[in-house]
């Protein structure tokens, strides 16, 4: 049996699709409607951005792909891409763009790793590959330890439990790149420029250790301090689970919003991020 190449991430009860952008207005069609600088993308490259409501708040992120001038794929939760494709296809007026679901399938692979003629971007240290249907790649179906890494990344995700939770900054998209503050105006900019410019974000995404029954998306934990928490995604590890939440970052300072769920389960930490969390 051949050695595994990577993971199918399209699979699961988290599996990953693929929406397909087309035309020669894919590039400003987007720009106009996500939070990431999209237009100045160059082919080859992909970028982490987020489709945000009028209030700010994360309906969908979209790891964009732009693999020539005229085609982008975005990579998003397979549960959101049916409407997020009927939402993005509301404003696209007259723009030469046509919205479609890809049938490419989703591989988590190691960084270096031969892509097998699929196409391939970065995914933090590792990389992504979208490959066509049909090619006969050799894949494990175990995505575990890859779910582990996203979260120990800090790699934010919005499912369904949690589309319209989270304002920008919440999930640290400020500090992933995916917010461009100097382009034009999308859907929500608004609020988050104002939440940057004047710094009034007080609940940040952190990493947490969960010892307790599993939680999923969209749960309510609270940490050891008090602190009311959201999940925003989970990965299992020895001893439980490694979860990413949302709750006010700074230790010791008044909750905002309400009051902690005393019958929540407590979660240990923060534990570490790649990057730091602003003052």
């Amino acid at each position: 049996m051949s050695t595994p190449i990577g993971i199918d991430l399209g699979a699961g009860n988290r599996a990953l699709g693929v929406l397909a952008f087309r035309g020669p207005d894919a590039a400003k069609f987007l720009q106009g409607q996500l939070s990431a600088d999209v237009e100045n993308l160059i082919s080859g490259a992909s970028v982490l951005a987020g489709l945000h409501n009028p209030q700010g708040r994360a309906i969908a992120l979209l790891t964009l792909a732009r693999l020539s001038p005229e085609d982008i794929f975005a990579v998003l939760p397979a549960e959101l891409i049916a409407g997020v494709g009927a939402r993005l296809r509301k404003f696209v007026f007259r723009a030469k763009v046509t919205i479609e679901e890809s049938s490419l399938r989703v591989i988590g692979a190691a960084a270096g790793t031969d892509p097998h003629g699929a196409y391939a971007f970065r995914w933090a240290d590792r990389q992504l590959l979208l490959a066509p249907v049909g090619r006969d790649l050799p894949l494990t179906a175990d995505d575990a330890a890859w779910q582990l890494a996203d979260v120990r990344a800090g790699l934010p995700e919005v499912y369904a439990a949690t589309a319209e939770s989270f304002v920008a900054q919440m999930l640290n998209l400020d500090l992933l790149g995916a917010i461009a503050f100097d382009k034009g105006c999308y859907t929500g900019q608004e609020v988050i420029a104002r939440a940057h410019y004047r710094g009034r974000v007080k609940r940040r995404m952190q990493r947490w250790m969960n010892p307790n029954a599993p939680l999923a998306p969209g749960d309510a934990a609270r940490s050891v301090d008090g602190r009311a928490l959201t999940v925003v995604r989970v990965a299992a590890c020895e001893g439980g689970q490694e979860i990413l939440a949302v709750g006010n970052f700074a230790a010791g300072a008044a909750d905002e919003g309400a009051a902690p769920d005393e019958s929540a389960p407590r979660v240990t930490g923060p534990l570490p991020l790649p990057y730091s969390l602003p003052d």
